[in-house]
């Protein structure tokens, strides 16, 4: 993963807990895909062993909902070593994921309010998609 890339991009619209849950529900996902992302695990000097966070820098980008739906058509084509997650607005209304696949499946997401887009790939594929937005703050 040493040529990989990781990007967040989220709509700065949301209220602070949807932001929070948006970039959880990304970052998990890209985990999922990319099991390779965490460095395993780590022990402290008292011999508490825990899990480690990615491996990879996150930044949390902010994007507009046009921005978003720019961000999720430049990704239709995309390197085979990539991963493309995507949270709908949609999704916040839904609890199972046996509804949400179904929906999913119903629906064209270049015509919904998208809440954000997770990114990981090659790190200049990454960056040629996200080097233009600005950090979260």
């Amino acid at each position: 993963m040493d040529d990989f890339a990781l990007a967040v991009v989220v709509n700065p619209a949301l209220p602070a807990g949807l932001l929070a849950n948006t970039v959880g529900t990304l970052a998990t996902g890209l985990g999922a895909r990319f099991p390779a992302l965490s460095a395993g695990q780590v022990c402290d000097q008292a011999g508490l062993w825990f899990d480690t966070s990615s491996r990879l820098p996150m930044p949390v980008l902010q994007a507009d909902t046009a921005t978003l739906q720019l961000l999720l058509q430049r990704c239709q084509t995309r390197h085979s070593r990539s991963a493309m997650v995507v949270y709908p607005s949609f999704a916040r209304e839904i609890q199972q994921i046996d509804t949400y696949l179904a929906e999913v499946a119903r629906r064209d997401l270049s015509a919904e309010p998208l809440d954000g887009i997770a990114l990981c790939g090659p790190r200049k594929w990454v960056r040629s998609l996200t080097g233009a937005l600005k950090l979260l703050r």
